[in-house]
This record gives C-alpha cells, sequence and structure tokens, in this order.
C-alpha cells in the first residue's frame, strides 16, 4: 500500500535499541563463567520485563515490547557466540584471559589491578578489562616481572606484572 494511503500519527518511529559493547569484527566472544551467569541473569530480567509490561496504551506498549525484543535478540547473538574460558584452565604463570593481574606503571610509580574479562562483563569500576583493551593486550602473555609496553596516544608506559591470580 502506497505511503500516502496510511495516517500521519499511524506512523510510528523504529525505537532505538542501545548497541552490546563493542567485540572487534571476527573476534572470538570469550567470556569468563560469570560473565555467562551475567548475561543469562539479564536475559531472564528481560523476559520477566516483557511478561509484565503493564502498559495500556497500545502503542506505548508496543514500542516497550519493541525495546525488549531487540535488546533480547542482541543479547542472544552474544549468548549463542559466547565461549567460556574457565579463569582456573589458564596458564597459571602468565596473563591470559581471566587473569587478575597487579601491575606497577614505572612511569607514574603507580599499582594498579584489573581483571582480564569479555567485553558483556567488563566494568572499570570493578577493575574488570576487556580482553580486547589496549591494556589488556599489552600484558597478556607476560609473567610476573617481566615489563610490557604499553601505548596511550603519543606517550608509550611500561608496566611491571607484579602479581598474577586466578580466582574462578
Amino acid at each position: 500500500m502506497s505511503r500516502g494511503f496510511v495516517k500521519e500519527e499511524d506512523q510510528e518511529e523504529a525505537p532505538i535499541i542501545p548497541p552490546r559493547a563493542a567485540l572487534p569484527a571476527g573476534a572470538t566472544n570469550y567470556v569468563t563463567p560469570a560473565g555467562m551467569k551475567q548475561l543469562m541473569d539479564e536475559k531472564r530480567g528481560l523476559e520477566q520485563s516483557r511478561a509484565s509490561l503493564e502498559i495500556e496504551d497500545e502503542t506505548e506498549r508496543r514500542r516497550a515490547q519493541a525495546v525488549i525484543d531487540g535488546t533480547m535478540k542482541l543479547l542472544n547473538e552474544r549468548i549463542n557466540s559466547a565461549r567460556i574460558l574457565k579463569p582456573s584452565e589458564q596458564a597459571q604463570d602468565e596473563v591470559r584471559f581471566g587473569a587478575e593481574v597487579e601491575y606497577l606503571d614505572l612511569d607514574k610509580n603507580q599499582q594498579q589491578r584489573f581483571q582480564i574479562v569479555g567485553v558483556d562483563e567488563a566494568n572499570v569500576k570493578n577493575r574488570k578489562i576487556a580482553f580486547v583493551a589496549p591494556i589488556a593486550r599489552a600484558l597478556t602473555g607476560k609473567k610476573a616481572g617481566e615489563t610490557a609496553e604499553f601505548k596511550l596516544g603519543p606517550e608509550v608506559r611500561k608496566l611491571k606484572i607484579q602479581k598474577i591470580t586466578y580466582n574462578q
């Protein structure tokens, strides 16, 4: 049917679905067991939200359902592509996926600590960095006592690994 015969108020805009955390093209979607649990908890929460929608206005309910459905579609793609790597099965003497790393920034003389995790579970406030982050890439494969160079814009920092642990 021609768009000329549709009432203007019947033309709904497609809802904007926020994208998930960026995963580079061709990269494997690694997750820790805790990260997979977070994804599954998020899925259950979305399913519950959709089932309990109590919006009387039909248009608003359709929009809310479309947002939930779009978010669920993106989430299911991540869940289906996830490859769980157990930190306990990694080489314990070097920095790998799932490692909690303590290092010293030799240029600033600052001690830092973070865990290398999947893109969906990364959260700087919780000291969790995605495995695709430049600093995680710089440290991956290094052992305690080794120094890694980390490019930060035009600056190159030297990071000395002090401790590597795997908790999960």
